[in-house]
């Protein structure tokens, strides 16, 4: 499997002190991707290396997430990673695209997750003016599966980029889906794949909250905002 690093973080899965392991390797090409040293990265590790890993920080951990790049396209060794963690008595994370429904099928039908991080790029009919590919309703059906799952949680969060979306993108979009949270990400100008966007503004968190606040009474769950500033804010 292609593991492209590891982190232990408290942040990553709210309330819970987890391993994160970012898989190497996407298939979209996300303007403002900030893990571009993920796509193309070939660092192989095996399952013994992962489940030692895992096994030397067991005893303090809650959780693992698996992030990325892509995970779902390392889906074999999601599942026998995943496996392990259930194993264990850890809970797991899948922070995904939502490009791949079937194989999102696959691990929902093992019970494999406890919660799954959606990063939906914007409304689902305009991406590939982001992605530069059209797969907007390939992520709307793995979120409608999701939801349907009433043992998984669901997070949805767009990292909101100053010129690629305006404040109406984001309320057509939470006009689209339904989560039990919706985070707002702030965008972040370094180590971006397209280099144009390293000139692009980082947007200031307290208009962040300001457009969270606008949409807050038009989604039906929670509402977050995530910044380097302040960090996680849940939005009263």
């Amino acid at each position: 499997m292609y593991v492209g690093g590891s982190v232990i973080s408290s942040v990553e899965f709210h309330g819970n002190m987890s391993l994160v392991l970012f898989m190497s390797g996407c298939p979209l090409t996300c303007r403002y991707c900030h893990n571009v040293e993920l796509l193309d990265d070939v660092t192989e590790k095996s399952f013994e290396d992962i489940k030692q890993e895992i096994d030397s920080s067991a005893d303090f951990l809650d959780a693992v997430v698996i992030s990325g790049g892509e995970p779902l396209m390392q889906t074999d060794a999601l599942i026998e990673i995943f496996s392990y963690v259930r194993e264990l008595g850890l809970k797991t994370k899948l922070d995904t695209s939502g490009i791949y429904p079937d194989k999102i099928k696959q691990l929902l039908d093992l019970k494999l997750l406890d919660f799954v991080s959606l990063d939906i790029k914007t409304t689902f009919s305009k991406y590939r003016k982001i992605t530069g590919s059209n797969v907007g309703f390939q992520v709307k059906k793995s979120m409608e599966l999701i939801n349907a799952d009433n043992n998984v949680r669901l997070e949805a969060r767009t990292t909101y980029v100053p010129t690629l979306h305006t404040k109406k993108d984001i309320i057509n979009l939470v006009d689209e889906i339904e989560a039990d949270i919706y985070t707002i990400q702030q965008f972040r100008n370094k180590n971006v794949l397209d280099p144009a966007l390293e000139k692009v503004e980082v947007p200031n968190p307290h208009d962040l909250v300001q457009l969270a606040r606008e949409i807050k009474p038009y989604f039906n769950g929670q509402v977050k905002v995530k910044s380097a500033e302040f960090g996680e804010q849940i939005i009263e």
